[in-house]
C-alpha cells in the first residue's frame, strides 16, 4: 500500500474540509451583511413609497380638482343653488316634449353652443396636455430628489454609524470613571457617617452624663424662697456617695459600652477576613479543579489519538490483508480507485 500516497489523501481531505468551512463562515457573514442591507433597502423603499403617495396626493389636490372634470355637473352639490329660475324665455326646461315647443337640435343657442362646446374641448385637450407635461417634469424631479435623498441618506447612515461607535466609546469610558467615583465616594461618605454617628453617641452620653437629670444635682431642687426649701418635684433626697456611685455605675456602663461596640468591631472583622480566606480557598480549590480537569482531558485526548492511530494501524493492515488475497489485476485496480 502506498502509505504517502493516503497521508496526502488524508491531508487534502482535511484541506478541502477547512477550506469549506472557511467559504461557510464568508457566506453567513456575507448573508448577515445582505439581511442588513436589506432591511435598510426595504426602510427606504417605504420611505420612498410614502414619499410619492404624498405627491401624488398633493398634485390630485391642486391640479385635479372635482371643479375641472367633465361629468361634475351631475354630482355637482351646489346643482341647486345653480339652477335657472322657474322660467326665463319659451325655450327655458318647463317646455317639455309633450308640449311640442322645443325639439333636439333646435335650440336659439345652438351655435353659440356647438362653439362653446369646440372650445371648451380644445381647451381641455391644451389642459391635459399641460397637465401631462407638468407630470413628466413632477416625476423627473422626484426621480432626481430620490437620487439625492438616497446618497444623503447613504452618507448620514455610515456618520450616524460612526458617531455611534464613538459614543459608545466615550459612554463606556464616562460610565466607567463616574463609577469608580461614585465607589469612592460611597465608601468615603460611609466612611464619615461612621465617624460622625460615633461622635454623637459620644456627645450624647457626655451631654446625659453631664446634665442635671442623670447627675441628679441637688441644686435644681433649691426653692427661690430660700436654700432650706426644695421643690419636692426635683428634689431627689439622695445623698452625695449615692450620687458619686451612680455616676460611677454610669461610667462603667458606658466603658462597657464602647468595649462591646469594639468587640463587635473586631467580629466584624474578623468575620470579614474569614470569608476573604474562605473566597481565596474556594477560588484555589476551583483553579485546582480545572487544573485537574484540563490533566485529564489533555490524557484523554492522547488515549483517543493514540486510539485512532491504533485504529488506522489495524485498518491499514487489514486492507494489506485483503489486498493480498486479490489477484494481481484486481489489486492494481481497486489501489487506482483508492488513491483518485
Amino acid at each position: 500500500v502506498d502509505k504517502d500516497a493516503l497521508d496526502a489523501q488524508v491531508k487534502d481531505r482535511k484541506i478541502q474540509e477547512a477550506t469549506e468551512k472557511a467559504r461557510n463562515e464568508e457566506l453567513a457573514n456575507e448573508m448577515k451583511q445582505n439581511d442588513k442591507i436589506m432591511c435598510m433597502l426595504e426602510e427606504r423603499q417605504k420611505y420612498d413609497i410614502r414619499n410619492i403617495n404624498k405627491a401624488v396626493n398633493d398634485f390630485q389636490k391642486n391640479f385635479q380638482k372635482p371643479e375641472t372634470r367633465r361629468e361634475f355637473d351631475l354630482s355637482d352639490p351646489q346643482a341647486l343653488k345653480k339652477d335657472r329660475p322657474a322660467r326665463l324665455s319659451d325655450n327655458d326646461p318647463r317646455c317639455t316634449v309633450s308640449g311640442l315647443q322645443k325639439f333636439m337640435g333646435e335650440d336659439l343657442n345652438y351655435a353659440q353652443r356647438m362653439k362653446f362646446q369646440k372650445e371648451q374641448l380644445r381647451e381641455w385637450s391644451l389642459q391635459q396636455q399641460r397637465d401631462w407635461k407638468n407630470a413628466l417634469a413632477d416625476k423627473k424631479f422626484l426621480d432626481d430628489l430620490h437620487d439625492k435623498n438616497r446618497i444623503e441618506l447613504d452618507r448620514k447612515t455610515m456618520e450616524q454609524q460612526r458617531a455611534e461607535e464613538e459614543t459608545r466609546r466615550a459612554v463606556c469610558a464616562a460610565t466607567k470613571d463616574f463609577n469608580r467615583s461614585q465607589a469612592a465616594e460611597l465608601a468615603e461618605r460611609k466612611k464619615l457617617e461612621k465617624y460622625q454617628k460615633m461622635k454623637d453617641d459620644m456627645d450624647e452620653i457626655s451631654s446625659l452624663l453631664q446634665g442635671d437629670l442623670l447627675s441628679e444635682n441637688p441644686e435644681q431642687a433649691i426653692s427661690s424662697f430660700g436654700r432650706h426649701r426644695v421643690i419636692t418635684d426635683r428634689w431627689k433626697g439622695m445623698s452625695q456617695d449615692q450620687l458619686m456611685a451612680i455616676r460611677s455605675s454610669q461610667q462603667q456602663q458606658v466603658l462597657e459600652k464602647l468595649r462591646l461596640k469594639e468587640e463587635e468591631r473586631r467580629r466584624d472583622a474578623e468575620w470579614d477576613r474569614q470569608s476573604i480566606q474562605a473566597a481565596r480557598a474556594q477560588l484555589i480549590l476551583e483553579r485546582h479543579q480545572q487544573r485537574q480537569n484540563r490533566e485529564r482531558r489533555q490524557a484523554l485526548d492522547s488515549i483517543n489519538a493514540q486510539l485512532s492511530q491504533e485504529q488506522k494501524s489495524k485498518n491499514i493492515y487489514l486492507k494489506e490483508e485483503e489486498y493480498s488475497n486479490f489477484p494481481t489485476s484486481q489489486y492494481y485496480a481497486q489501489f487506482n480507485t483508492t488513491s483518485r
